[in-house]
């Protein structure tokens, strides 16, 4: 009798584990199938998120014309014979009145520049060379400011105080930055940089001339 029964339990367990075996491979046959089934949908669900995020955040093209119009060319002849390096503050305002404290807008931009000054040497008419006993006269072209521009890496906005009720004006650092260039310009000329760009011109020219064989130079006022 117990021998029966034991055999009974054997068979009983290999029949238990020969399903257990079995219902597993049918769900993931079953697991395989549907993934298999669902993997074209989560393809085109990808796809339209793809397309949808490219219309809520389309990628500029740019499309330079191929046409290139030049409107001018001409030689350039000028002698650049000196450069300012220059650093000013400028202060801008706006709304500084009566209610300045709940409206008004101001900052302190400190503005760095350079200035380039020469002799424009495509100027010099040929009525301004002239020899007479074995001297060469001159009349150069009074110099001129070539560059006046602002060094946007090293300028920046030292101090800025906004009102109570405002966030202030998106266009003052922009006025204040042409402004500054302007200023700049200015400050270089008040401070001499012509009269010495033509100094340095007739000095870089008198050994031009002199390499050329001229003796004596003189420039003509």
């Amino acid at each position: 009798m117990n021998k029966t029964n034991t055999a009974t339990r054997i068979i009983f367990i290999v029949i238990a584990i020969a399903l257990v075996w079995i219902i597993y491979s049918a769900f993931r046959s079953f697991n395989n199938n549907v993934s298999s089934l669902l993997q074209p949908l989560q393809q085109t669900n990808r796809d339209l998120s793809t397309q949808v995020a490219g219309l809520l955040h389309p990628t500029p093209t740019i499309l330079p014309d191929p046409v290139t119009i030049v409107h001018e060319v001409r030689s350039l002849a000028r002698l650049e014979t000196i450069q300012y390096t220059i650093e000013k503050v400028i202060t801008a305002e706006v709304n500084q009145g009566l209610f300045g404290p709940l409206f008004g807008d101001r900052l302190l931009f400190v503005a760095h520049g350079t200035v380039i000054a020469g002799v424009d040497l495509e100027k010099l008419a040929p009525e301004g060379l002239t020899i007479k006993d074995n001297i060469l006269y001159v009349q150069l072209p009074p110099a001129e400011v070539f560059i006046a521009t602002l060094d946007n890496q090293k300028s920046y906005v030292y101090d800025r105080d906004t009102g109570f009720l405002t966030k202030g004006d998106i266009n003052l650092e922009t006025a204040a930055r042409q402004v500054a260039e302007d200023e700049i310009r200015k400050a270089a000329i008040e401070d001499g940089i012509l009269a010495q760009a033509q100094i340095n011109a007739q000095a870089y020219l008198v050994r031009l001339f002199m390499a050329l064989g001229y003796p004596e130079v003189i420039f003509n006022k």
